[in-house]
């Protein structure tokens, strides 16, 4: 474990907190909320599903009122939303690869922070999950859509195979930031696959 390692993965949950949180502002706007409201709701997107987690696993204070950091980032991602959504929007596709990136982070750390209290490796996959998507589903309950992790799309199932692969890693080898990052990997890819492949669930 060094330093340069933990920093990058700090940067990159920043990175994911801020695209998450772009991601509910927009939203917010289409649905013609007021600033406050698309703030409230950018907020719910990106640290929701930390916040949910942590209150389950007993994790408290959770992890943005330790940091403010995360705070200013949701702050900075409403600025940017109002101040260049045309320009946002016309970068949507990037904007997808870096959700994906940020689906796969949230899930896989999700996953370590639960094994890390000590607590079962399949409940430890069932937060990586709320982790990644719950900020999501609180979004779009809020917003009047059906969530994604409703439909049929390959959203949740990613991160829980994506969990299921670190724990599995995790028996074979103590690298832990190695088998994150391929965790990671594997949610990233089985969600882009799912979107541009056109992936759907059937039973």
């Amino acid at each position: 474990m060094t330093f340069e390692v933990l920093d990058w993965i700090y940067i990159l949950n920043l990175a994911g907190v801020l695209v998450f949180a772009i991601s509910g502002v927009l939203t917010a706007i289409d649905n013609d909320f007021d600033v406050v409201g698309a703030s409230v709701i950018g907020f719910i997107t990106a640290l929701g599903g930390g916040t949910l987690r942590d209150l389950l696993i007993g994790e408290t204070p959770v992890g943005w009122m330790l940091d403010t950091n995360y705070l200013w980032t949701v702050m900075a991602a409403v600025a940017l939303s109002y101040l260049f959504k045309t320009r946002i929007i016309k970068l949507r596709k990037g904007m997808f690869l870096f959700d994906s990136m940020g689906l796969g982070l949230f899930a896989i750390l999700g996953v370590q922070k639960t094994i890390a209290v000590g607590l079962d490796p399949v409940i430890a996959i069932l937060m990586g999950m709320v982790s990644a998507v719950f900020g999501g589903v609180l979004r779009d309950v809020l917003s009047n859509i059906v969530p994604l992790i409703f439909r049929k799309e390959i959203y949740a199932t990613a991160c829980l195979i994506g969990g299921l692969v670190f724990l599995i890693l995790q028996t074979f080898s103590k690298a832990l930031y190695i088998n994150m990052g391929v965790a990671m990997f594997v949610v990233f890819i089985i969600r882009y696959l799912a979107v541009k492949k056109k992936w759907v669930m059937k039973f």
